[in-house]
């Protein structure tokens, strides 16, 4: 049974992911025929090109159809445009394109400038310098041309796409040398409609058969899931370590004046305060293992490759069953239970690769391949709801989260650097650098290991209250409660109401369980002479009794 639902899970995500990317790009080549409606062309950006030689020459012109077709297309693949102008005043411009053979034997002597690259953001063109002392005749006059176009002012070279090797070559109309010329590069095409039509229809296809084969396959291994059972803290037993709360104190600022309480147990206060902190119906745990490989860190993401291969597909399934669920809860106002139990499945994976490769380093132990809750130092839990709200799920991942998101972005999102081209003013380029705040704890936790041996607990709180903070957000923005996550930082390595709290995070004392004895009969009468119970006076009369 599991072997089938994880052999369709495997092809669900193949062809539903593969249909995706058809879809995408049926939508994509639907934009670009758009926007070549009414004779358009998809241009580049306009830019200045100039060499001290004689002539600018491409040679990629031909990579648009391949080298190795030698016979003409049955078809129209599409039409080039080349827009250029001449930057030396009083000069004209010459651009022409030819079989490549032809331009090698009209430069060949001459000196001439090769473009091998461009890059648009920022522009920087790449030229390779061809010697040479000859000076090459006028060019217009060469017969050999397939296109070309010469004169003041803007010139327009249209070219159809045909099979061969081409050069595009950009000159001064006399052939002198110094060309500096203005040039953009369109492209159109009537093949963008038909193939954006069969992308969209085969995108279709893989998904009307990929899609119901991932969510059969999610809802076999929920059901599997389900039925595994759950681990419980078993009952202590004579001579066993039970843990007992530490005393709880209440501050006196906390009630107002002649309101502090009188005789209060402690146990109520404990009670009134983690009222007031409710624990969220999402629990995460990461356990610290006592003693850390110094250098394994370093090599941790390494051997966790093959986790973040199979995460990277169980993370588009989340995504599928997150939207199947979503229609669920606005029908139903259910979340289907063994589509819940794939998807925290997924997070519990997520959290254990994290725990142990980049997020936390939090122990050596490798991460297990299986969604179920296991012994591992990490795990993560979320309560099931047996009813969900209709309304929220139209708002809550999108609107109602976006506070918690900004902060999140804020806490793991690296610094942008924003930057203006001086030679394009209107132009505004951003590049992505440095840590986020959050990497920067893990490193220094890690470089702290690396020379000390030791990880520091403080830091394992913080980042756990990080993690912890993230998975609750996770668990609300994918439907699987309609709680608002709290704005606090729940520290340590297990929170309030985890049933296996341990001691170090919760400020437990462990003492034995004292070992079960029968308790003597009730006598209200007691023989004579027996002394009286503690707190209470000795009889007054000769025999104590009335």
């Amino acid at each position: 049974m599991k072997a089938r639902s994880i052999t369709m899970l495997v092809f669900g995500i193949l062809f539903s992911m593969a249909g995706v990317g058809l879809l995408f790009g049926g939508i994509g080549a639907s934009w670009v025929n758009a926007l070549q409606n009414d004779g358009g062309y998809l241009t580049s950006p306009r830019e200045r090109f100039a060499v001290g030689s004689t002539a600018i020459v491409y040679t990629g012109a031909d990579q648009i159809r391949g080298e190795q077709v030698p016979a003409p297309l049955p078809f129209d693949v599409g039409t080039i445009r080349i827009k250029a102008e001449s930057a030396n005043p009083g000069k004209d411009i010459f651009v022409g394109i030819a079989p490549r053979q032809d331009v090698d034997r009209y430069l060949s002597g001459a000196n001439y400038a090769e473009l091998r690259d461009v890059e648009y953001r920022p522009f920087r063109p790449e030229y390779r310098e061809i010697q040479g002392t000859a000076q090459p005749p006028a060019p217009a006059a060469q017969g050999f041309w397939a296109g070309s176009a010469a004169g003041s002012g803007e010139r327009n070279l249209d070219w159809k796409i045909e099979s061969g090797q081409w050069s595009v070559v950009v000159m001064n109309a006399d052939a002198s040398p110094g060309v500096s010329a203005d040039l953009q590069t369109g492209f159109r095409s009537e093949l963008f409609g038909p193939i954006a039509a069969g992308l969209l229809a085969a995108g279709a296809v893989l998904l009307v058969l990929g899609v119901p084969l991932l969510i059969f396959g999610a809802q076999g291994l929920g059901r599997h899931e389900a039925h595994r059972p759950t681990p419980h803290p078993a009952a202590p037993q004579a001579g066993a370590t039970v843990p007992l709360a530490a005393p709880a104190t209440t501050p006196m600022a906390a009630f107002p004046p002649g309101a502090a309480p009188q005789g209060q147990p402690h146990q109520a206060v404990a009670a009134q305060t983690a009222a007031e902190v409710a624990p969220y119906p999402a629990r995460l745990r990461g356990d610290l293992d006592p003693v850390l490989s110094r250098g394994l860190w370093l090599v941790k993401w390494f051997l966790a490759i093959p986790h973040f291969i199979v995460l990277f597909f169980l993370w588009f399934a989340f995504v599928v069953v997150t939207i199947i669920a979503w229609f669920a809860i606005l029908f139903t106002a259910r979340y289907p239970r063994s589509l819940f139990n794939f998807n925290v499945g997924v997070l519990r994976w997520s959290w254990r690769v994290s725990f142990y490769a980049y997020g936390v380093l939090g122990t050596d132990q490798y991460p297990p391949f299986t969604l179920a809750s296991t012994d591992y130092p990490a795990d993560f839990e979320v309560d099931y709801p047996e009813r969900l709200s209709r309304g929220l799920v139209l708002v809550k991942s999108w609107l109602l989260a976006l506070p918690h998101l900004i902060i999140i972005a804020a806490l793991t999102g690296a610094s942008t650097v924003r930057w203006t081209d001086p030679q394009n003013p209107g132009v505004r380029y951003e590049t992505g650098t440095g840590f986020s705040l959050f990497t920067f704890l893990v490193l220094v936790a890690a470089v702290i290991l690396l020379f000390t041996g030791r990880y520091q607990r403080p830091l394992f709180d913080l980042i756990l209250g990080f993690h912890r903070w993230i998975y609750r957000v996770i668990t609300y923005v994918s439907l699987m409660r309609d709680e608002y996550p709290p704005f606090r930082l729940d520290l340590g390595g297990r929170e309030a109401g985890d049933p296996q709290t341990d001691s170090a995070a919760s400020g437990m004392l462990r003492v034995p369980a004292p070992a079960a004895a029968p308790l003597p009969p009730f006598n209200p009468y007691p023989p004579e002479g027996s002394p009286p119970p503690p707190g209470e006076l000795p009889p007054s009369g000769p025999t104590g009794r009335a």
